[in-house]
């Protein structure tokens, strides 16, 4: 009995020894690879890193290793401190190497469906009916004309203008708020974010209204209110290579010559 129980005792020990000597050899297999190879210490993803993830929070997937420099791309992360202020622009998997081109000014992301405002804008949103946004043919990051007419009032005359040229559209919504879907096969540009045209569905569900969202300066803004609550907004497809109007407010005495 005491026999067996001191060689129970003696084969424990063994596997012990075997388990320690076992890992020992495994965890130093990586230097033997790299033994007279030219290494780099880069930071490797250890946990995957959602997208918008700061970079402040990025010590805690990622952890530092030796790799051979022939294998590590031309902008690797070697300090954390270098990505202060960015976020992650995607998802970052296990295993890969933390590039600085995968991160980005927070100021640079944007949701699906929309672009982001030019600095020193602000964006509005006007709901308009498919008639007055070029039948439904407008998308987030193309540019629009906005024509504005006021009804006779008084001794005001009925008058017209295209009063702004080379609007940014930053959003094209439908009245609950979702992303406005194109059917039709897209363009270039409209492949930027949602579009007005197309699709019976989104038709009928929004029932021929739409929300267009706007970036310009405060003073425009408030002359784009004005003119949708007291009058009448069209917007015009206006691309760069469109000619921009100059033109005077016009009335029935201008169109009729």
């Amino acid at each position: 009995m005491r026999t067996r129980l001191l060689g129970g005792v003696a084969a424990l020990i063994v596997a012990i020894i075997g388990t320690v000597l076992l890992i020992t050899y495994v965890n130093a297999a990586d230097s033997r690879a790299l033994a007279g190879v030219q290494t780099e210490d880069v930071y490797v993803v250890q946990k995957a890193i959602p997208a918008g993830t700061p970079a402040t929070s990025v010590g805690d997937y990622v952890s530092k290793k030796p790799m051979p420099k022939a294998a590590i791309p031309a902008d690797p992360v070697t300090d954390l401190a270098s990505l202060q202020g960015k976020v992650a622009s995607v998802a970052l998997q296990p295993g890969e190497q933390l590039l600085t081109s995968r991160f980005i000014n927070p100021a640079a992301v944007t949701t699906p469906g929309r672009v982001a405002v030019p600095a020193g804008m602000q964006e509005v949103t006007l709901k308009l009916s498919a008639d007055r946004v070029v039948g439904g043919d407008i998308a987030a990051g193309d540019t629009v004309g906005i024509i504005i007419s006021f009804a006779k009032e008084d001794t005001l005359p009925a008058q017209t203008q295209m009063t702004f040229n080379k609007v940014l559209v930053t959003a094209v919504q439908l009245p609950s708020g979702a992303l406005a879907q194109n059917s039709n096969s897209p363009s270039p540009q409209s492949s930027q974010g949602g579009s007005l045209g197309g699709g019976s569905s989104s038709s009928s569900s929004s029932g021929g209204d739409y929300l267009v969202t706007l970036a310009r300066p405060a003073s425009d803004v408030e002359r784009i209110v004005h003119a949708d609550l007291y009058g009448q907004i069209y917007l015009t497809k206006d691309p760069a290579s469109a000619t921009d109007s100059n033109s005077a407010p016009i009335d029935r005495t201008k169109v009729l010559r």
